[in-house]
């Protein structure tokens, strides 16, 4: 007992090493939020650090979410679970309603609140994991039966139809992908996830199909540069930034592409920027970054003091290499284009805000975790 008492004491309430990293990680956002930005920037809205000042608040915000959620106990978020559900459909709901929901390049995703607009499938994303980790966590036999992982495929379908609806395939992707990554954490057998492999691939297939521009998009990622003028074009400006970034880059602020030639370069197309900028080496800082990150995160999982624990560090450290995975291909040309921000760097205040505040509910496990292991 002594001796856990003294390795105990070595372990620090506080991850020093979790916050180090997101704030690197942050701060890299910032700077090229701001220099993919500021040209952009001046022009429609008249002032170079229009989307860093609103970067700025929603890491403002963050740090507040972080804090909050690093000294709520993290068993809370399991009482409040329903709530959290309830409070995601209706967000997903209300972006339909007129004066409510804002409509921008023909989709409807975000809320505006007068002083501030956010996207509701974000919050959705954080209330999955925490849901489905509960539920898991309290059947882990039921789980192993296909009638077992039922309630975790009706929770998943019933947000992915509401945000494909808005439409947002890219979100929709991610948040399949996260439904079947905390089965199969829960203990989902592997002939079950093959069963649902084949009805998820082919309702890809329909989506793509029932609407145009999806397919347009998937022709045009087949050989971008024969459409290079129109659905090819954003692909063609993001590989020509990549390569003009060698491989040290040609300099931070000195990018070509952000003077309106690559569409959505401070959010979605963010890395092809960093790529621009600082070549093969900076790319290879921030995926490293991120790694470090999700390994921090899944040591913190594996030290949880129960399986609650466990399933909610997992399912975070989940979405945030799945988003990375996913924005890293679609900007080097791996996966058909499809919007979604690389998290804690690309501009949006929702996501910097929900991510921050899940790394705190990390951070509440680790403190937690320290405790239970006293037993």
């Amino acid at each position: 007992m002594k001796i856990l008492s003294l390795e105990l004491k070595k372990k620090p309430k506080f991850n020093y090493v979790l916050f180090i990293l997101m704030l690197l990680i942050l701060i890299i956002g910032c700077i090229f939020v701001y220099s993919a930005s500021f040209y952009s920037a001046e022009i429609t809205y008249g002032d170079k650090a229009y989307f860093l000042k609103k970067q700025l608040i929603g890491i403002a915000v963050g740090i507040v979410g972080f804090f909050v959620f690093s000294k709520i106990d993290y068993h809370y978020l399991a009482k409040l679970k329903w709530l959290l559900f309830g409070i995601s459909v209706i967000l997903l709901c209300l972006v339909f309603v007129p004066k409510i929901g804002v409509t921008n390049y023909g989709a409807t995703r975000w809320i505006n609140l007068g002083f501030i607009t956010f996207q509701p499938s974000e919050i959705a994303k954080f209330a999955f994991i925490v849901v489905s980790a509960d539920i898991l966590s309290k059947s882990e036999s039921k789980v192993k039966s296909f009638k077992g992982i039922l309630p975790i495929l009706l929770i998943g379908g019933i947000f992915c139809v509401l945000i494909i609806i808005e439409p947002n395939m890219s979100i929709t992707i991610c948040m399949a992908m996260l439904v079947a990554v905390m089965l199969f954490l829960g203990g989902m057998k592997l002939k079950h996830f093959l069963i649902l492999l084949v009805p998820a691939v082919l309702v890809v297939v329909l989506l793509i199909a029932v609407e145009p521009y999806r397919l347009k998009r998937l022709i045009a990622f087949l050989d971008p540069f024969a459409s290079k003028q129109d659905e090819g074009f954003q692909l063609v400006q993001s590989l020509l930034g990549i390569a003009l970034g060698s491989v040290f880059g040609s300099g931070i602020f000195n990018s070509r592409q952000k003077y309106l030639f690559l569409p959505f370069s401070e959010s979605d197309f963010i890395f092809s920027i960093i790529a621009e900028e600082t070549g093969f080496v900076g790319c290879l800082i921030v995926i490293l970054l991120f790694i470090a990150l999700f390994v921090t995160i899944i040591k913190v999982a594996r030290n949880a003091g129960d399986k609650f624990g466990f399933l909610l560090s997992a399912g975070i450290a989940s979405l945030i290499i799945i988003q990375v995975l996913l924005n890293i291909s679609v900007v080097t040309g791996l996966i058909p284009p499809t919007g979604l921000p690389l998290p804690f760097i690309s501009s949006g205040s929702t996501s910097i805000m929900i991510f921050m505040s899940m790394l705190g509910v990390v951070q509440n496990i680790h403190k937690n975790s320290l405790k239970s292991n006293i037993f």
